[in-house]
């Protein structure tokens, strides 16, 4: 095949990665139309189907699913080695895309990678907010954020910050002429503000611990959402018992605009972790990341 034929390959490579004409075209930044053309003109040429197209999705043939197993890892190869080339320049350059949650990216990454794009003005970072265990391999990102070191044998993992405190607040009019939560059971009797997990779309069960003692409880309320700083302002606005991060309601407890609630109960989890592939060489410009946020305090326990 034409080496001028590669960047078709890699179109194909994006479609059946993504499973949709829009997120692909979106992500290599051309029309929709273009794409489906691009695709089609492929397929003509090798002359087989590669893709079927529904009207809700998009899937790969037999043959499509041969080729996206043979070409993918070789085009992801390719791509690698060119952004290594970078290390033969004075400094550091090249996209570094992550993954992670929105507390995660606010509390951690842009604090200390803001100024790393400062120091270094061929660095370029791409965040995304995922509170799914998202495969970085897969999504083609080059790191991911995780709490806790918990990732799979073919990733390694570097400590980023302390342990993750977690805790239950809500604003005193929220409050106001209710009886406290004693126990986390006690949750089931107010309104709580729930956040929706990725997977499967699922309510995350809030967690508790006490003296060796573990409880998770399934809330409900009116509101639910899937980012933590829509939570925090929901229970800001009276909405409800909001769980959240401890360093994010601390401010507002400390202002009297929030009352803690089962302050004994707070959970303690590992902190954040960056995981990223154990590959024999890693670019100039995701091993500045790593070491921009490596995390070098002896105290881990924000208590």
């Amino acid at each position: 095949m034409p080496k001028e034929n590669l960047n078709d390959l890699q179109a194909f490579v994006t479609v059946a990665r993504e499973r949709s004409f829009t997120r692909a075209a979106a992500q290599l930044g051309v029309s929709r139309s273009a794409l489906s053309h691009t695709m089609l003109a492929l397929e003509a040429r090798l002359g087989m189907r590669l893709l079927t197209r529904t009207t809700r999705s998009v899937s790969t043939t037999e043959a499509g699913a041969r080729l996206l197993d043979a070409v993918a890892p070789r085009l992801d190869e390719i791509e690698f080695e060119l952004g290594s080339l970078s290390a033969l320049r004075d400094k550091p350059a090249g996209t570094v895309r992550i993954t992670a949650h929105d507390h995660a990216i606010n509390t951690v990454l842009w604090p200390r990678l803001g100024p790393l794009l400062e120091e270094y003005p061929d660095v370029q970072l791409e965040f995304s907010v995922d509170y799914g265990f998202t495969d970085i391999a897969a999504q083609r990102f080059d790191a991911g954020v995780r709490s806790g070191d918990r990732v799979d044998k073919d990733m390694i993992a570097v400590r980023i910050a302390p342990d993750l405190r977690m805790a239950v607040a809500a604003s005193p009019g929220y409050l106001q002429g209710k009886q406290l939560p004693a126990t986390p059971h006690d949750l089931t009797g107010h309104r709580c503000i729930n956040l929706r997990l990725p997977t499967h779309g699922g309510l995350y069960a809030w967690e508790f611990e006490k003296e060796g003692q573990t409880i998770n409880v399934r809330v409900s309320g009116q509101a639910t959402f899937n980012n933590t700083l829509l939570m925090l302002q929901a229970a800001l606005d009276g909405m409800g018992l909001a769980y959240v991060p401890y360093d994010l309601i601390q401010p507002h407890i400390e202002q009297g605009r929030l009352v803690p609630v089962l302050e004994d109960w707070w959970p303690v989890f590992p902190g954040y972790h960056l995981y990223y592939a154990n590959r024999r060489q890693i670019s100039p410009a995701l091993a500045l990341v790593i070491e921009a946020l490596r995390y070098h305090a002896q105290h881990l326990d924000p208590r």
